[in-house]
């Protein structure tokens, strides 16, 4: 007969070998999900045909931001990886920083399908060009681009390749890459930051269709960013690296408040907007002192 002390299978105590096995395989499912979040979160943001990564990665699932969002940051590394790579290689070459730092905008706007600016260009028009909530959303709805928006496009791309050129002279080819990386990843946690904190302004539009961010989920996003910032955080200057977390998280801030006096919210335009705004804060503030 055996001891009283032995124990069944079943009775719910597991040995330091089964622990540590269950605790390996809880952390493979995590690393597992999060590779899916952010697979999702590449195809949603940008035109990369990205296959199929695991067996639970659904590809023809909507997205459901709720939960996905914490991988933004990541997905806006990995988004920016081509335009940061072709701009590193031909830093390397005889080419004027000015002609690398406009291929470098080109390329990403390719990459994202215009996503971003699309948004910058529609929250320009309806919020400039419409007289009530309203007519601004109207016009923010409507494809046809006005002379706000063009203004802001245009506006917009200068002052990304004038920024990129004096990012890539100061930092050298590598340096600037890592910087310009760090800037699409901050710029896309603090898109998911704005939208869990302000509320729809179109129940059936793209910010509240695809579900809004938890707490939780904007807190994942911001452990997720701060390894992606560390060449940020020590190539600049202190004072240069603050001004520009400072100058990314104001510019998204004030769109948030400027669409709530405007619209009552966010919609996918405003989310767009601050990506692009939040960016280019990021790389104004690194630059502004030595």
């Amino acid at each position: 007969m055996p001891p009283e002390t032995d124990q069944t299978p079943d009775s719910g105590s597991k040995s330091g070998a089964d622990k540590a096995w269950d605790q390996f395989g809880n952390g493979r499912d995590y690393l597992s999900d999060f590779a899916v979040d952010t697979a999702a979160c590449v195809r949603f943001f940008s035109r990369l045909p990205l296959p199929r990564i695991n067996a639970v990665d659904d590809t023809e699932a909507a997205p459901d931001f709720s939960r996905i969002a914490r991988a933004a940051p990541l997905a806006g590394f990995l988004i920016a990886l081509p335009a940061a790579a072709c701009g590193m290689l031909l830093g390397h070459t005889h080419l004027p920083d000015l002609a690398v730092a406009t291929i470098i905008a080109a390329l990403l706007a390719i990459t994202t399908g215009a996503l971003h600016e699309d948004g910058l260009s529609d929250v320009a028009d309806g919020f400039f060009g419409g007289a009530s909530r309203e007519r601004r959303l109207e016009i923010m709805k409507d494809s046809r681009i006005g002379a706000f928006g063009a203004l802001a496009l245009v506006l917009s791309a200068i002052l990304r390749v004038a920024l990129l050129t004096a990012l890539w002279q100061r930092f050298g080819p590598a340096g600037a890459a890592l910087l310009f990386l760090g800037g699409e990843a901050l710029s896309r946690m603090l898109l998911v930051w704005q939208w869990q904190i302000l509320p729809p302004a179109r129940p059936e539009g793209l910010a509240a269709a695809f579900g809004k961010p938890a707490e939780k989920t904007v807190h994942q996003a911001l452990l997720v960013t701060i390894p992606l910032l560390i060449p940020a955080a020590l190539l600049p200057s202190l004072t240069a690296f603050s001004l520009g977390c400072l100058f990314a998280a104001g510019a998204a801030y004030a769109t948030g408040r400027l669409a709530r006096a405007k619209i009552g919210g966010v919609t996918g335009d405003v989310l767009g907007a601050m990506q692009q705004l939040g960016a280019l804060g990021f790389l104004l503030g690194l630059l502004m002192v030595p």
